[in-house]
């Protein structure tokens, strides 16, 4: 993790508009998720509105339900764009397709460098090995994972751990009930992609909750 904080620690705290940080903001989205879904698509906003003085952000929103069904949309760059296609899905029964985000992230930072993926998610119910061995080839093209897991299933935070830790990113459960909660990390990480690690930590600063939390976990790896 140390070599994680000093990659970030390099990051321009300014982007240009031609270089905004690049975001894949990715989500369960079968019929577990859906009070979850409709919280994240009022509070999306904010990774926008945290990192509008940084450069911007470009956000690429990536979900998996039903039998098999993954969507990824165009890079957007304002909340608007991203609230309104949150809200066109509908969450479907399925299982989980952690693999196939993965497998995109992958294919879209060869294409043009990706600076972190967000996974908002319950449950795994693939190889967890072969979810690891995914992680680990985004982890040495410089892709971190930031995970968020809703609730306590214990396979689910054992592999989403490991998955952080091979990539040099973070962990973090958080409360269903909070949608504050779950917006503070979202904003932490946006803030990470557009400024890198001095914007997070004065972020972090400011805002208190879990914040602190998650650059705790960062540093201690």
């Amino acid at each position: 993790m140390a070599d994680f904080l000093d990659r970030v620690a390099k990051t321009p705290l300014v982007k240009p508009a031609a270089d905004r940080g690049r975001l894949i903001f990715a989500m369960d989205a079968t019929a577990s998720r859906e009070p979850t879904w409709s919280s994240a698509c009022q509070i999306q906003n904010r990774m926008f509105d945290e990192t509008a003085a940084l450069g911007g952000l470009e956000i690429q929103l990536c979900y998996y339900r039903g039998q098999m069904a993954f969507s990824a949309t165009p890079w957007l760059r304002n909340p608007e764009d991203l609230k309104r296609r949150m809200c066109e899905v509908n969450c479907i029964g399925g299982m989980t397709q952690i693999g196939q985000v993965l497998a995109h992230a992958l294919r879209e930072t060869k294409r043009r460098k990706v600076n972190a993926l967000v996974f908002v998610g319950d449950c795994v119910e693939e190889s967890v090995e072969r979810l690891c061995q995914q992680a680990g080839e985004l982890g040495m093209h410089g892709v971190p994972l930031f995970l968020f897991q809703e609730g306590n299933d214990p396979v689910a935070e054992r592999a989403f751990r490991k998955m952080a830790q091979l990539t040099g990113g973070a962990y973090c459960p958080f409360n269903a009930g909070s949608a504050q909660q779950l917006a503070d990390l979202l904003g932490a990480v946006a803030v990470y992609v557009a400024g890198g690690r001095s914007a997070l930590e004065d972020f972090g600063h400011r805002q208190g909750g879990a914040v602190p939390r998650l650059l705790q976990q960062l540093s201690r790896g």
